[in-house]
């Protein structure tokens, strides 16, 4: 059957019904401005007998004939009397033209008195930052008007600046950090606390641009994001300096967030994170939601630091290779981490000397998750032990084009005992809970352009990736499923992420389903791969590290064991 073509306006796109739009509401604006007269004299009439029905309900009933006589004998007078037919239409027409009017209140022009007091007592307090004795013109003078140095101004509901645009001379230093520092901070307490603000500095304009920013959103669940492999949502920010929003959903509702996406892989320029924050500020939440966007491309290694099981949920999950809170088990999880690493480098190296692709095993992303890695390094110098934060240098160093991503969380006022390769290494950076100036400066290396606050809500902060701008954070709520606190609904959003066990976690085993409940099957040891040979050209490589062999069922899946503390001493 031949396919009838689309209707023209249809098929012209949306330019046409835009154009037709403008037309008929030109269209529309002329009509009213031509018939407002008889709109308004119909609106007087309508008034009029609207007021003549109320007072014929309320006359009472013995008295209405009266009424209707005394009516009656005016028009008849006006009838008989000269002119007085057309005298009446006049006063009529008069009368509903009076009734017809706009009675809206006209809207100021200009702020109420109220708000020019506010605006007054903000010049004044910005004077002795913009005025100079030599100035012969001055903008800003004791006594002077505010309204040449604030063309643009608005205010909320509740009578506080809502933005402003404030302009300043030219030799104002704008270009010095301590300089825009102090208005800033001036501008922030003046216009009310409590509050963040966004500052735009116009350094070719001589204008600055102060918007209070809304609160972030904090009922956004975990969920699965429309992102693709290597690309990790660290949490939403606003539309200031995003030009990208992701489809969520927020109970029954579905809406578009910016959000903060961190790149990894061989192609990252920031191929590890490091996150900072006081203790409740949602580290633990950081990391949660990270491992459960890691595991569905790659592998996981946990270090629990904290020791309160804010992790158990993902022990003996797919993907999951160990969740480790002793200090044996987690020197002996990064040593392999470190083989492991130096493996891909070697098994890549070589594929690429042959001209041939990387294997499969080095594609398939690493990823080595801390929380509070400095608790550990107390604990290996009272045991007379080497640092598990050495062990670090391989993965952060050589990680990326081996496909291993490490992650670092510990607490603010730890960060002097986080070793160097950490602190040089990792690039992205985030910052949640209250923090000053000083502190975000040199976590993230730049100051925020906004104001920060003393009272923050869990998982809020800042976040910066390499040398790009610092961005507003909020990181999705992850909890912990186990704790008994949490809403129900909240665990089960995290539960629903969660892979299935199909690993079993140390000591544990898994029976068949063929198998009695009383015979369980014994988990048998990993193979051992045979060891390749170095090439006669080459200089002797090192002994060949076994590799993380994922087979496919119903072969058993081997697991990364955990040492005991005799085989470490």
């Amino acid at each position: 059957m031949a396919r009838r073509p689309l209707p023209r306006i249809l098929s012209n796109g949306s330019a046409q019904l835009a154009r037709s739009r403008e037309l008929a509401r030109t269209a529309a604006d002329s009509a009213t401005d031509v018939l407002h007269p008889l709109i308004t004299i119909t609106r007087g009439l309508r008034r009029l007998a609207a007021a003549g029905r109320r007072r014929w309900i309320e006359t009472p009933k013995e008295r209405r004939g009266a009424l209707l006589f005394l009516v009656a004998s005016v028009i008849l007078v006006v009838a008989l009397a000269p002119y007085g037919p057309l005298l009446a239409v006049i006063t009529l027409m008069t009368a509903a033209a009076w009734q017809g009017r706009d009675r809206s209140p006209a809207a100021s022009d200009g702020p109420d008195e109220s708000q020019s007091r506010r605006l007054q007592s903000l010049y004044e307090a910005l004077v002795p930052h913009f005025s100079a004795a030599e100035d012969p013109e001055p903008l800003y003078s004791h006594g002077g008007a505010w309204d040449k140095a604030f063309p643009t101004y608005a205010f909320d509901g509740g009578g506080r600046i809502a933005q402003l645009v404030v302009r300043y001379p030219a030799y104002f230093t704008d270009g010095e950090a301590e300089a825009r520092t102090r208005i800033e901070h001036l501008l922030a307490a003046k216009s009310g606390r409590g509050r963040e603000y966004h500052f735009t500095w116009d350094e070719e304009g001589n204008q600055l641009t102060v918007s209070v920013l809304l609160p972030l959103p904090v009922d956004i669940a975990a969920q699965r994001f429309v992102t693709a492999p290597g690309e990790t949502v660290l949490g939403f920010t606003d539309l200031t300096r995003v030009q990208r929003t992701l489809p969520l959903t927020c109970g029954e509702q579905r809406r578009d967030v910016p959000p903060v996406v961190w790149r990894t892989g061989p192609r990252s320029t920031e191929p590890h994170l490091l996150a900072l924050g006081q203790p409740g500020t949602g580290i633990s939440t950081l990391l949660r939601c990270i491992a459960l966007q890691a595991l569905q491309h790659g592998d996981v290694v946990i270090v629990d630091g904290g020791g309160t099981g804010e992790y158990a949920c993902l022990t003996g999950r797919d993907g999951v290779l160990a969740v480790e809170a002793g200090l044996a088990g987690v020197t002996a999880s990064l040593e392999w981490a470190a083989t492991e690493t130096e493996r891909r480098l070697i098994a890549a190296n070589r594929a690429h000397q042959a001209g041939h692709p990387p294997p499969d095993d080095t594609k398939r992303p690493l990823w080595i998750l801390l929380d509070r890695p400095t608790a550990f390094t107390h604990l290996a110098a009272a045991d007379s032990r080497k640092d598990p934060q050495a062990l670090l240098q391989v993965p952060l160093r050589h990680g990326r084009p081996a496909n291993v991503t490490v992650v670092v969380a510990d607490q603010l006022d730890s960060m002097d005992a986080l070793s160097d390769p950490v602190r040089r290494h990792t690039r992205a950076r985030v910052v949640l809970g209250p923090a000053t100036a000083e502190q975000l400066e040199s976590v993230l290396g730049a100051p925020p352009h906004t104001t920060p606050v003393d009272q923050l809500p869990p998982g809020r902060g800042y976040a910066r990736l390499g040398a790009g701008p610092v961005h507003r954070l909020q990181v999705p709520v992850t909890p912990n499923p186990y704790d008994d606190a949490t809403p129900d609904a909240l665990c089960q959003a995290v539960l629903d992420l969660l892979p299935p066990r199909t690993t079993p976690a140390d000591g544990e085993t898994i029976p068949e389903q063929d198998q009695s409940a009383g015979e369980p099957e014994q988990v048998p040891a990993a193979e051992e791969p045979e060891p390749v040979a170095p090439q006669a050209t080459q200089a002797p490589e090192p002994e060949p590290v076994p590799a993380l062999r994922r087979d496919l069922p119903p072969k058993p899946v081997p697991v990364l064991t955990k040492p005991s503390e005799a085989d470490h001493s």
